[in-house]
């Protein structure tokens, strides 16, 4: 009997990003001529852990990821997420108007 705990499913949508991400990071490492061996040591993890990332597992921590970004000289692209919060800003200008304002 397999007791591990199992998080919730991710929405198919979801998954193929997750796996498109893996995709691309893989072929960042292609095209630096890097080996799953070196990228792995850099970014301190298994090279199991980097096949996983490649895959786009969800479960692999963001911070893997990130390692992994930093490796290939992209550590800045993690500030392009979530940086403009289109619908977050029409929420709360929403709740800025005045009640008479609002339909």
């Amino acid at each position: 009997m397999n007791m591990q705990k199992k998080g919730p499913k991710n929405y198919p949508v979801d998954e193929r990003r997750m796996a498109n991400l893996g995709e691309r990071l893989r072929l960042a490492r292609l095209r630096r001529k890097l080996s799953t061996e070196l990228v792995s040591r850099r970014a301190g993890f298994s090279r199991t852990t980097l096949y996983k990332i490649e895959r786009g597992d969800p479960a692999v921590t963001i911070g893997a990821y990130l390692r992994v970004l930093s490796v290939y000289g992209l550590s800045a692209d993690i500030d392009t997420i979530a940086v403009d919060d289109a619908l977050g800003r029409r929420l709360q200008d929403l709740d800025l108007m005045p009640r008479e304002g609002r339909s």
